[in-house]
C-alpha cells in the first residue's frame, strides 16, 4: 500500500503540474491519473488501498467543506441565503425528472429504474465546487455579491438533498420504505444536520477559548470532530437522517463567528493539509471510473447527461432570476453547477449490488457522467470565473 501511495502522490503532482502549464485546472489531471493506475487500466493500485479509498474520500470531504464553512460569513448567507437554498433543491429536482422522464427512451429501462437513476446523476460535486469558490475568496473574485459564498452553500445543500431522495428511493424500490415518509427525512437531514454542525462548533470554540490550544492543535480536533460526524451520520441512520456534510460546514462557520482569528490560523493549516488531501481524493475518485463501462451507454448516455444538464441549467437559471447577479454572473453559476464527481463514484454501484435490474446501466451512466462533466465543468469553472466575475 506504502507504494501505491507513494505513486498516487508523484504521479498526482505531475499531472496536475503539467496539465496546470496549460491552463487546465490539475483536478482534471488527478482525475485522468486516476483511471490510468486504477483496476480498468494499469491495475497498479493496491486492492487495500482500494478497498479504503471511500473513507480516504471522505476524509479529503471533511478537510474541504471545513475549509469551506470556515470562509463562509455570516453576512454572506444572510445576503444569499434564499438563493442557495433554492439552487440546493430547484436544479437537482429538475434534473433528477428530466432524466427519469428520457431515460426509458434512449436506454430501454423502466420508470422506476429511470427515477433512481435521476438522482444518482443529479447530484453536483462539491469536491470540485468548493476548493474552486475556496480560491476565488481569498482572490475576491466574486465577493461582492457573494457568489462564492452561495455557491458554497448551496453545492453542499444539493448533495444532502439528492443523497437523502436517492436513499429513499432505493429504500421503496426494494420494498425497505413506504409510503411518502421519506418527504419528512429532506428537512430533517438538513435542519438536524445544520444544527450538529452549530452545536460541535461552539463547544469546539468554548475549549479551545478555555485551553488556549494552539493553532495545529486546533486543527488536529477539528479534524477529528468532522471525522466523528461522518461516523455520527453513519452510527444513527437505522433510526434519524443527518448530513454530516452540513454539519462539517456549520461547525468551521460558528468558528469564523466566534474567533475569526483562530480560524484564519485554522484555514491556513488545514489549506496544507488539502495539498495532500487533494491529490488523494481526486485520483482515487478516478481510480473507480470504469470507462469501457461507461462506453457501455455510447451515445444515449451522452444524450441523456445532456439532457439532464440543460435541464439542470434551466433550473439554475430560474433560481439566480430576480437577484442583483449579472448575466454573466448568472452565467457563472449555471457552469459551476455542471461537474459531476463524488456523489456518482459513492453510489454509482449501489443500485447493482441491490440487485435491481437495470443496476449496470445506471452505473455505466453515472461513469459516464463524471468522465464528461467533471473535467468540463472544472476547466469552466476556472475561465467563466476569470472573466464573468469580478475581482473586489
Amino acid at each position: 500500500m506504502a507504494f501505491s501511495i507513494a505513486l498516487i502522490i508523484i504521479l498526482g503532482l505531475l499531472s496536475e503540474s503539467v496539465l496546470k502549464k496549460v491552463g487546465i485546472p490539475g483536478l482534471v489531471g488527478m482525475l485522468f491519473c486516476g483511471m490510468l493506475l486504477g483496476p480498468h487500466a494499469l491495475n497498479i493500485i493496491k486492492p487495500e488501498l482500494l478497498a479504503v479509498s471511500a473513507d480516504f474520500r471522505m476524509f479529503a470531504l471533511a478537510v474541504i467543506l471545513l475549509r469551506a464553512g470556515l470562509k463562509t460569513r455570516k453576512e454572506a448567507v444572510n445576503r444569499v441565503g434564499r438563493v442557495s437554498v433554492v439552487m440546493g433543491f430547484l436544479p437537482s429536482t429538475m434534473e433528477g425528472v428530466a432524466i427519469a422522464f428520457a431515460a426509458p427512451y434512449l436506454l430501454q429501462i423502466s420508470y422506476r429504474e429511470a427515477v433512481l437513476l435521476g438522482f444518482v446523476v443529479a447530484a453536483v460535486s462539491p469536491a470540485v465546487i468548493v476548493p474552486a469558490m475556496i480560491d476565488f475568496a481569498d482572490k475576491k473574485i466574486g465577493t461582492l455579491k457573494g457568489i462564492p459564498s452561495m455557491l458554497l452553500a448551496s453545492s453542499s445543500l444539493d448533495n444532502a438533498y439528492v443523497i437523502v431522495v436517492f436513499s429513499a428511493l432505493l429504500g421503496i424500490h426494494v420494498g425497505a420504505a413506504k409510503g411518502l415518509s421519506w418527504l419528512f427525512a429532506i428537512p430533517q437531514s438538513i435542519l438536524l444536520g445544520v444544527a450538529v454542525g452549530l452545536g460541535s462548533g461552539y463547544i469546539l470554540w468554548r475549549v479551545f477559548e478555555h485551553y488556549s490550544v494552539r493553532a495545529t492543535k486546533m486543527t488536529l480536533a477539528i479534524l477529528a470532530v468532522a471525522l466523528l460526524l461522518i461516523w455520527l451520520e453513519e452510527l444513527v441512520k437505522p433510526y434519524i437522517v443527518m448530513s454530516s456534510l452540513l454539519a462539517i460546514m456549520g461547525t468551521g462557520f460558528i468558528l469564523l463567528e466566534k474567533a475569526e482569528e483562530r480560524a484564519h490560523k485554522v484555514s491556513a493549516k488545514l489549506s496544507k493539509v488539502w495539498i495532500f488531501a487533494e491529490i488523494i481524493l481526486f485520483v482515487l475518485v478516478g481510480a473507480q471510473v470504469d470507462i469501457d463501462l461507461a462506453l457501455k451507454t455510447g451515445l444515449a448516455g451522452v444524450l441523456l447527461i445532456g439532457t439532464g444538464l440543460v435541464v439542470r441549467s434551466i433550473g439554475t437559471f430560474i433560481s439566480v432570476s430576480g437577484t442583483a447577479l449579472s448575466s454573466g454572473e448568472k452565467l457563472f453559476c449555471i457552469i459551476s453547477y455542471i461537474p459531476k464527481a463524488t456523489v456518482q463514484a459513492a453510489i454509482g454501484a449501489v443500485p447493482l449490488e441491490a440487485g435491481i435490474k437495470g443496476g449496470d446501466i445506471i452505473l455505466a451512466v453515472a461513469v459516464l457522467s463524471i468522465i464528461v462533466t467533471a473535467p468540463l465543468g472544472a476547466m469552466g469553472i476556472q475561465f467563466s470565473g476569470r472573466n464573468l466575475l469580478a475581482r473586489e
